[in-house]
């Protein structure tokens, strides 16, 4: 699928509202249950989710964008939603991040695919500049995990 600007926009606003909303739900589930180093973690995700939201929506601008559902997204796969395995409140700090890092991986493919697919370029050109800059939250997930001991 080949977006236009005000599509693509609309969907990497969603994506990453979306992921804050998931890492906010977990990050009080883990909380509630006093797994407080993965509340913490799941948090920190948050912030992160939020950022880059508001950078898009910041690159947006004045741009209209359109209203799209959740049953309207045009992706294959939500490519920061994950799985459900994250919601066992006994999960270790290691695996959480196995699972922060699977949901920026699925964010950087997403990125990635839309800018092979784009036919407009200046989606193509945001479309790496997102990929881009999940592929830095991969690799410093991919640094907080070597410093994670094992469960």
């Amino acid at each position: 699928m080949s977006y236009t600007l005000p599509q693509f926009l609309a969907h990497a606003i969603a994506l990453e509202s979306e992921a804050a909303d998931r890492y906010h739900e977990l990050a009080d589930m883990m909380e509630a249950h006093r797994n407080d180093e993965v509340s913490a973690l799941f948090r920190d995700m948050v912030r992160y989710s939020r950022l880059h939201h508001d950078s898009v929506v910041a690159r947006a601008g004045g741009t209209a964008l359109p209203k799209i559902g959740p049953w309207e997204y045009l992706w294959r796969t939500p490519p920061e939603a994950g799985g459900d395995e994250a919601f066992d409140y006994r999960i270790h700090p290691y695996d959480a991040l196995l699972y922060a890092r699977e949901n920026e991986v699925r964010a950087m493919n997403y990125y990635a695919e839309v800018e092979r697919d784009a036919s407009l370029p200046e989606v193509r050109h945001l479309a790496a500049q997102f990929a881009a800059e999940e592929a830095e939250h991969v690799a410093a997930l991919d640094q907080w995990l070597a410093r994670t001991q094992r469960p």
